[in-house]
């Protein structure tokens, strides 16, 4: 590229605009738009070398529609810029737009350390749509009071790159660069972004690099080129373009394709001011078919962003969605990936067969142990959940569907989910919880069907149960630090009662070790023998069952526990627990 005004796509110039595309197959390309009245012939690029075009129109301004107009042989094309920060829809006109116009008052990103985040996972398009809400991002700023209360500290949204019409999931950006029309465009995002901030919420944005599109898609023969009548140049052109979304995965071999998907990433924590970044199923970047490693350019493209976001962003996230159980994902071994955590399908799959099975003789306490201390080296290298976007859609329903779809608000379904976050919140990991799992929607995730706010009132405890979990997940009255520690011993496994109970420390002691107790049976438990990992007066912190989070509930008594010097469970000091059917207890000691 020659030295003119650095970087891609449409460049502010002091005076108006310059433009640089890569477009190696032209024979020439020229920039029209509301500047120059839509004439192709006005404002021709010149060729820098090496596939690149640039100009430069001092009438541009922000605001103005354009396109770039390509000229291949005997073809000529109009296209939008693949680095349009606005469009006005998929099939519509890129629109020139400055990140520097936005006055983000001093505002930054403040992602807390990974131990002591808390996500919930929020799609854009229903979180808030209701008679008086249009499912903007505007719309997402009205509910956030809502999360304050519930105590989560971190939001992860759904893909917001421009997508082929007004609803989607945002798995299928037609932009990548631009914030998606129908939710409010880039400014709406900053001003969610900021607003989050002002509130302590952290924002991680999930984006797409295993596949593009398939439909309204400029990028497709973007320059005319291609091979096998497949995407041309921003594509792979062989059997290494299939995937399960259609033929349109980046080449990630080609150098321009690679720093294409590096500089979206950036652009999100640089311009947005996002505290993280996750990945959607990177399988499909390291492989064609998510099973053998057949795509090394797409690993290595995997390794690089995440090194230039630990190395230009320390303090930010980036987690995978690999769902294959590889510590290689979040290793910084030299064959490893590097990312910070990765989606845990060893925790969410066991967990969620656990709490969705009807037999309490046929749940395997063996393998809810397992899901519980699962680790990939680093305690938070793993997000575990039992309800996410994927978990509670394409035949998959959430969890208190899942349990008893006849009565999802009855007491079976009220219970088990309520013991499955439990679980969740009380393990080591990064905990996230996805968008109405507070307040026991139902059904399934689809992107029509706005959430339910009246719930929210309806079932106010169970709000309040999660917001009490949230706040002793993160050590907010001061007397549960252990749970914010890497630190794991389940001490109790009887599968004959289905009682379990483990240890959680940072460093130990009253007010850090934590000990939980769960009741995955249908039947109260009296008087059972557990151990102890150290003597004196354990409080009960926390009861799942307490009649102040429901009316269904607290037909049990449970009660601190006094530790006795004969020892239990391979531990030195033990107690008897008394606890209702599918509960959770949580004990510690006053500091």
């Amino acid at each position: 590229m020659s030295n003119e005004l650095a970087g891609m796509g449409a460049i502010r110039a002091e005076q108006g605009f310059a433009f640089r595309v890569w477009a190696p197959h032209a024979d020439a390309v020229s920039i029209f738009g509301e500047f120059n009245d839509w004439d192709t012939g006005a404002d021709p690029l010149t060729d820098e070398g090496n596939g690149y075009w640039y100009g430069h129109v001092g009438s541009a301004r922000v605001g103005q529609e354009y396109k770039f107009w390509i000229t291949h042989g005997e073809n000529s094309f109009a296209r939008r810029d693949p680095y349009s920060h606005q469009v006005t829809n998929s099939v519509g006109n890129s629109v020139l737009y400055d990140h520097a116009d936005f006055d983000w008052e001093g505002n930054n990103a403040h992602c807390p350390p990974h131990h002591e985040l808390v996500i919930y996972e929020l799609h854009v398009g229903t979180f808030n749509n209701g008679p008086d809400a249009d499912g903007t991002l505007f719309d997402v700023i009205d509910r956030l009071d809502h999360l304050t209360d519930l105590g989560i500290n971190c939001i992860q949204i759904m893909p917001v790159a421009e997508f082929a019409g007004d609803m989607s999931w945002g798995y299928n950006p037609s932009d990548p660069f631009a914030v998606e029309s129908s939710y409010g465009g880039p400014d709406a995002l900053k001003s969610l972004v900021k607003a989050c901030h002002e509130r302590g919420i952290s924002v991680i944005q999930d984006v797409v690099y295993n596949h593009f599109g398939p439909s309204d898609l400029d990028l497709w023969h973007f320059d005319g080129w291609s091979e096998n009548d497949l995407g041309g140049i921003y594509f792979y052109n062989d059997w290494r373009s299939h995937t399960p979304w259609g033929d349109t995965r980046p080449d990630y071999g080609r150098e321009e394709v690679r720093r294409y998907i590096r500089d979206n990433a950036l652009m999100w924590l640089r311009d947005y001011h996002m505290d993280g970044l996750r990945l959607d199923m990177t399988p499909y970047m390291r492989s064609v078919d998510a099973t053998e490693l057949n795509l090394p350019e797409g690993w290595s493209l995997m390794r690089w962003l995440a090194e230039t976001v630990r190395e230009e962003f320390p303090g930010r996230i980036i987690i995978a969605e690999d769902l294959h159980g590889d510590p290689a994902v979040t290793s910084s071994d030299d064959g490893g990936a590097w990312f910070h955590a990765q989606w845990d399908s060893q925790f969410v799959h066991p967990v969620r067969e656990a709490l969705e099975e009807t037999r309490d003789e046929w749940r395997s306490l063996a393998e809810v142990s397992d899901a519980l201390t699962h680790t990939y080296g680093d305690a938070f290298a793993r997000v575990i959940y039992t309800e996410s976007h994927d978990e509670v859609a394409n035949g998959r329903a959430r969890v208190p569907a899942s349990v008893d779809e006849g009565d999802q608000s009855g007491w079976a379904a009220q219970k088990r989910s309520t013991l499955g976050a439990a679980l969740m919140l009380t393990a080591p990991g990064i905990p996230m919880l996805f968008q109405g799992q507070e307040y026991l929607e139902g059904g399934w995730f689809r992107d029509d069907v706005p959430l339910d706010w009246r719930r929210r009132d309806d079932y106010a405890g169970i709000a309040n149960l999660y917001a009490d979990l949230i706040s002793l997940r993160l050590n907010r009255w001061g007397h549960s630090r252990g749970l914010t520690g890497a630190h794991i011993d389940v001490f109790h496994a009887d599968e004959s009662t289905n009682l379990l109970a483990h240890h959680r420390w940072a460093e130990g002691g009253p007010g850090d070790s934590v000990v939980v107790v769960a009741n995955l049976s249908a039947q109260a438990l009296e008087s059972q023998r557990i151990g102890l990992p150290a003597g004196g007066t354990w409080t009960l912190r926390f009861n799942s069952d307490a009649p102040m989070y429901s009316s269904l509930f607290g037909h049990v008594e449970s009660y601190d526990l006094d530790a006795h010097p004969d020892g239990a469970d391979g531990l030195n000091f033990h107690a008897d627990v008394t606890i209702a059917p599918y509960s959770v207890l949580v004990y510690s000691q006053q500091p």
